[in-house]
């Protein structure tokens, strides 16, 4: 055993700095969700500097709370404070991912996700006992709008501008009047975002969770293309033979509960030629290569929501940080004898192109 005399001091004061840090950054967690939910990032983005004051008048809320969440937010350097006016500012380089929902790299979505997964900790620490999980049903609703959130930049500036056009042949077939399907669709984006850009397509949403598909056909319905998108409860298993040009799923192989069958019965459901569109997360199946940003975002959010809502129904598991050699190695599995990684640059994501 290590006696105290062995030890290295400033390495040991390190450590518990960096724990006080990340105890510190965990617990601001629910002050940036606050700042998300009850827009005051938002309110900050369009003031300018701004006195605890000032801002309480502009938002209604009560002065004091927002007197301490402005200190969270200066000492976390997401604000900037002017001492002598003792005014607080949001730098529009901040204001853009955390209020403009618009921006590509909005970040609204994941600041929403904290709460809820965090939430189901203790579930999961029973499951870490038992090897069992956390079913979709028990995570606050909010997290399900969270994921609509942070995933809606992808289709609002990729899935037509950039990510079809790197296959060959699929945008000219669906503009034709051919058939995509999306499978994990969730609230349903990537579905109506093709509908409304290819007018001829016809367009289908799967997924197994029932209040993601309420919640896509009310967003269908309030972009004007309910008549155009069919959104079915259901998974893989469900899907029709032989159907569809395009099939994608966006986010969602590596929580699946049988990741191989599931890609077999996409396999089956597409067309002679039909082209299988996969988004997985930019991360290594190696630990070392995750040393990153994401990184630590990804081992999080697997272990507290992707990884255990699988293995909630004895599946796979395999968890966000999958990697590519993962991604092949199932492809193959499930039958597909073409697999090429689109040579697109995303910060967040990897894109595959699986054929059979």
């Amino acid at each position: 055993m290590v006696t105290e005399a062995q030890l290295d001091q400033e390495k040991l004061e390190a450590f518990v700095q960096r724990i006080v840090l990340d105890v510190g950054t965990a617990m601001r967690g629910g002050l940036v969700y606050i700042g998300d939910r009850l827009g005051i990032f938002a309110a900050l983005a369009q003031s300018g500097p701004v006195t605890a004051t000032e801002l309480a008048q502009q938002t209604g809320l009560n002065e004091r709370y927002l007197r301490e969440w402005l200190g969270s937010m200066t000492t976390a350097e997401y604000l900037e404070h002017d001492s002598d006016a003792d005014t607080y500012f949001l730098p529009p380089e901040h204001a853009l991912p955390l209020a403009d929902e618009e921006f590509p790299f909005f970040t609204g979505g994941f600041l929403q996700m904290i709460v809820p997964t965090v939430t189901v900790a203790p579930a999961v620490a029973e499951a870490f006992k038992t090897g069992g999980g956390v079913t979709q049903e028990e995570y606050l609703p909010d997290m399900y709008e969270a994921i609509e959130r942070a995933t809606a930049p992808w289709y609002k500036h990729h899935l037509v501008q950039t990510w079809l056009p790197a296959m060959p042949g699929v945008q000219e077939k669906l503009q034709a009047g051919g058939s995509a399907c999306d499978v994990g669709c969730g609230s349903g984006l990537a579905p109506i975002t093709l509908a409304k850009a290819l007018a001829a397509a016809e367009v289908h949403g799967y997924d197994v969770h029932p209040g993601s598909i309420e919640r896509a056909r009310a967003n269908a319905q309030a972009e004007g293309v309910a008549d155009r998108v069919t959104f079915t409860v259901g998974d893989g298993a469900d899907l029709p033979e032989g159907r569809f040009d395009l099939i994608s799923t966006f986010d969602v192989v590596h929580d699946s509960v049988d990741p191989v069958g599931l890609m077999s019965a996409i396999r089956g459901a597409l067309r002679e030629d039909g082209t299988y569109l996969m988004l997985e997360m930019n991360a290594s199946g190696d630990v070392e290569k995750n040393r990153n940003p994401l990184g630590k975002l990804l081992y999080n959010v697997s272990t507290l929501y992707c990884m255990t809502t699988s293995l909630a129904h004895g599946g796979a598991g395999i968890g966000a940080c999958m990697g590519a050699e993962k991604a092949r190695e199932l492809a193959y599995a499930a039958g597909f004898t073409r697999f090429r990684r689109l040579p697109i640059e995303e910060p967040f994501s990897i894109l595959y192109e699986i054929k059979a």
